[in-house]
């Protein structure tokens, strides 16, 4: 499947990411979501920051939330983190993420594209808030979407 082509998530690739998301944040206090959509009719950021607010990832403790949004029919990914994770890592950072995603959607490879996200932004989570003793997970790992 190439990128921009149909793609509606089976159970087993919902599964496949939220797995992804347990494994990342097993390594981190961080928190990660991902959110699907087919369709993102405005600025993907603009969008992506109001689903961000929707999820409830402004409310982190620490502030280091991640959401990876994609919407896969008009082919709109965005990557944003909370302040307390932006304020920590390097200018650059964000745009590898998205690359990261990107070079493995236009291979027609979906899965491995959020995958391969989810992880860049476990190994820098894991350098600024490292698992500690008492870490709750502050937030569903269930992949959204509309």
């Amino acid at each position: 499947m190439k990128w921009g082509t149909h793609w509606s998530p089976s159970n087993a690739e919902l599964q496949r990411i939220r797995a992804a998301v347990e494994q990342a944040e097993r390594r981190t206090s961080g928190e990660i979501r991902v959110h699907l959509e087919s369709r993102c009719r405005e600025d993907v950021l603009d969008h992506a920051a109001f689903v961000f607010h929707k999820l409830g990832m402004d409310q982190t403790e620490a502030r280091n939330g991640v959401l990876l949004y994609l919407a896969y029919k008009d082919r709109k990914f965005a990557v944003l983190g909370d302040v307390g994770i932006h304020r920590h890592v390097p200018p650059h950072f964000w745009d590898e993420v998205y690359n990261e995603g990107v070079k493995h959607f236009q291979n027609g490879d979906w899965l491995k594209g959020l995958e391969s996200a989810i992880m860049a932004c476990a190994r820098e989570l894991e350098i600024h808030f490292p698992l500690g003793d008492s870490h709750a997970d502050e937030l569903s790992n269930e992949v959204s979407w509309n």
